[in-house]
């Protein structure tokens, strides 16, 4: 338990700071009348006419998870790829791995193709 204590304390620590500055802000905070114009939403000197939030299509998500998933990739092949002659000269499993791994990646980027998700004209 002694090995746990500097943790806890830790956790006490930030949970009341948290908690402080909470309460200061309900306490000290400026207390005013609200009125329509104060809560509507300011932007550059337009008036907010309209829908907040503008409608994207799916095809923006699709290719920004491929991105996600593509940007993984390169985290993953880089610090393996630092320590590739290491690697390859105790065994050849690492090697098959990556390839394993890519391979499966390139199986998704085909599917994605096939599917049309990057043809932005469609």
């Amino acid at each position: 338990m002694q090995d746990y204590l500097p943790v806890l304390m830790q956790a006490g620590a930030a949970i009341g700071f948290a908690t402080s500055m909470l309460v200061m802000s309900v306490l000290l905070g400026k207390k005013g009348r609200s009125n329509p114009t104060k809560q509507s939403p300011y932007e550059c000197g337009m008036l907010p006419i309209g829908e907040g939030s503008p409608r994207f299509s799916v095809k923006f998500f699709v290719v920004a998870m491929l991105f996600v998933i593509f940007d993984i990739e390169v985290v993953f092949l880089y610090p393996w790829a630092v320590q590739f002659k290491d690697m390859i000269a105790e065994s050849m499993l690492p090697f098959w791995s990556v390839c394993g791994f890519v391979s499966v990646l390139a199986v998704a980027y085909v599917y994605a193709l096939k599917k049309g998700a990057l043809n932005w004209k469609a």
